[in-house]
């Protein structure tokens, strides 16, 4: 059985959220996972919408800090989830790979044999970079990228 870098048996990342209904009638939305990650919303189906958005914006936090991106956590019964697009998850699969390596974005940028704007492009969880890239930057960090359809 193939396993991304968190060990787990496929490549998407659901992340558990608490969603609160406050005095206001909003929705909070927040990561146990991910505290870095909050939305708020007048509806639970916005909320959970505008929390994709939070957790995109949190997981740029952690590539700007070079810090690993968490994996998540099994969610509770009945708990909802926010899960990440596939390119997004790979994004977070090399950005963490390239934190446990102590690989800077300028030494992947000198191993690809690019500038440093497209390095920061592919590591950029808003930019619709190619998952061609995405491999080839894991395959200079020695790991190759596997996807599977459930």
């Amino acid at each position: 059985m193939n396993h991304n870098l968190f060990g787990e048996p496929t490549l998407m990342l659901s992340y558990p959220v608490n969603l609160e209904r406050d005095n206001n009638n909003t929705y909070l939305v927040t990561f146990p996972d991910i505290p870095e990650a909050v939305s708020v919303s007048d509806d639970e189906d916005e909320a959970l919408l505008n929390a994709l958005d939070a957790l995109e914006s949190a997981i740029e936090i952690y590539f700007d800090e070079k810090r690993e991106v968490p994996a998540p956590s099994k969610p509770k019964r009945a708990q909802r989830v926010v899960t990440l697009p596939a390119l997004v998850v790979a994004k977070v699969l090399l950005a963490n790979e390239m934190v446990r390596q102590g690989v800077r974005k300028s030494e992947l940028a000198r191993r690809l044999n690019l500038h440093m704007p497209q390095i920061d492009r592919l590591l950029n969880p808003r930019h619709a970079s190619k998952l061609d890239a995405i491999e080839a930057a894991l395959a200079k960090l020695g790991k190759r990228l596997d996807v599977s359809i459930d």
